[in-house]
């Protein structure tokens, strides 16, 4: 069963909901290769504004882009064993560089004489490729910090793919940086994520958790892993981003030294960290809806779109002209605008289409408003329509997508709250678990060991989102007992089904 739109809702099948609608709303579609996507222009344009926001951010903190190689030596994974040991099951490997007719009948086969002396990773991430170079770039104090972030491709052979949420390739950014000290590092792995913070309440209207990760749960190679955690409509949690101390390891695995201040031979501190065209799709199930996308005007590919309407070229020509005008000045204010003078479709076609696109103003211009001179403003976030004087449409469709902003962030807010509950026992635990979604964030104490983390997810499947670096609730830092085990536990810890 469907809605009209030809896609379930969210009650009946949500997962199918989702998939549909990144489709049927020209998000992404999927590719001939097998657990990758093709992002169409509508969701590039989206991931292409993510990332004018995100790069400005970085820029305003003195990081600067480059491009490192796609391809790895398979030995620089070796040098570091916990992070060979987190990607060794999802490394794309190239082991020649041409192939040739195959001799024994149709089609082509690696050339035996084209094998590679040693195979290359396809980079599931840079760490290894950037400080086996960052080796040759740091000799002294002078040469440090460096703060790179690059732009890139990365492929995670993944069994199980989503459109956006897990696929072979996908697009990220990663920072990269050396620092002289800890103390540094830590600083950089903050700030970074206070601007993945910033990034997904300000501009993607979703409230975001941060905190540390489970030693379970970090970036393997990692000292610590930092990370904001949302909450989807289905009540499961979505990682956004992660900010990883690195501490020594690369510099050690890659021989990486600089000469301090005082003449002394010391490793380098390290950091990295990430969001990923995951984005879109946390975008998309934290606001959407049955009719299709609700995206924050501050990423929407357009802002306002515009359908006149005329029975006969006469009217069309006034309601036309009257919507070009609209569309300059609203233009001149900034504002991306697309007037829709199909004269195939009808304006019911025409309003599902751009609901479904995720368009936050639509202005409806017919020869009748055109009469009482006044044209229909309406809220893809509401769907609350109102009539509006023809002089005050402009002001008025500005001024919504501030309005829009926030009301999509508080709604997603207050979801988040009230699908956050504290519980004290296991059988309070289990049955925050039970049944269909996720559970929301449930917040519990746990006593701090792997082996316990472990034994939770394996009988729930909820494993540990985060450690809030500041609590949820005051109580929430006051000691207790795990849920689990009813050993002694330092603070409450927030748990969730996660995609």
């Amino acid at each position: 069963m469907s809605n009209n739109l030809g896609i379930p809702t969210r009650a009946e099948n949500y997962s199918e909901w989702y998939n549909e609608l990144v489709q049927k709303a020209d998000l992404a579609d999927y590719s001939a290769v097998r657990g990758c996507m093709v992002i169409k222009p509508h969701g590039y344009a989206l991931w292409e504004n993510m990332q004018r926001a995100l790069d400005d951010m970085f820029k305003a903190t003195g990081h600067v882009n480059a491009y490192f190689p796609l391809f790895i030596p398979k030995s620089f994974f070796e040098k570091e064993a916990e992070h060979v040991e987190g990607f060794a099951k999802e490394c794309a490997v190239v082991t020649h560089h041409r192939l040739k007719a195959n001799p024994d009948g149709p089609g082509l086969i690696p050339d035996p004489d084209a094998k590679l002396e040693e195979p290359l990773i396809v980079r599931p991430t840079s760490e290894t490729i950037i400080w086996n170079t960052y080796a040759k770039w740091i000799q002294s104090y002078r040469d440090l910090p460096i703060l790179i972030n690059q732009w890139a491709n990365v492929v995670r052979w993944e069994m199980r793919t989503r459109l956006f949420l897990r696929t072979a390739e996908f697009l990220w950014q990663e920072g990269h940086t050396a620092h002289a000290t800890y103390d540094e590092a830590e600083t950089e792995s903050l700030t970074i994520l206070e601007c993945y913070r910033k990034f997904a309440e300000d501009w993607m209207g979703v409230p975001v958790l941060v905190g540390l990760k489970s030693e379970g749960e970090k970036f393997a190679g990692a000292d610590h892993t930092y990370c904001i955690e949302a909450l989807t409509q289905d009540r499961r949690a979505i990682q956004a981003g992660t900010s990883h101390h690195l501490g020594q390891g690369f510099a050690k695995a890659f021989d990486c030294k600089f000469q301090s201040a005082e003449g002394k031979l010391e490793y380098v501190y390290a950091t990295s960290w990430g969001v990923s065209t995951r984005l879109i799709g946390a975008l998309v199930m934290a606001h959407s809806d049955d009719k299709g996308l609700i995206l924050p005007p501050k990423l929407a590919p357009l802002h306002v779109v515009i359908v006149p309407m005329g029975r006969d070229e006469e009217t069309r020509a006034r309601t036309f002209g009257v919507a070009d005008d609209l569309a300059s000045q609203l233009q001149a204010h900034g504002l991306k605008v697309k007037v829709d003078k199909r004269d195939k479709e009808s304006p019911g076609a025409k309003y599902n289409y751009w609901e479904m696109r995720g368009i936050p103003v639509r202005i409806e211009v017919g020869p009748r408003d055109l009469d009482a001179n006044v044209a229909v403003i309406a809220r893809r976030d509401t769907g609350d329509k109102e009539t509006v004087a023809l002089d005050s449409v402009v002001a008025r469709a500005v001024e919504l997508q501030g309005i829009i902003q926030s009301d999509i962030y508080q709604k997603a807010l207050a979801f988040r709250e009230a699908n956050t509950v504290r519980v004290d026992t296991w059988d309070e635990f289990t049955a925050a678990f039970d049944g269909d979604g996720g559970g929301g964030f449930v917040v519990a104490h746990w006593d701090g060991t792997t082996e316990t983390e472990d034994a939770i997810s394996a009988a729930t499947k909820a494993t540990i989102r985060c450690i809030p670096l500041v609590p949820l609730a005051p109580s929430d830092a006051e000691p207790g007992v795990c849920v689990f085990t009813g050993k002694p536990s330092a603070q409450r810890v927030v748990f969730a089904k996660a995609y």
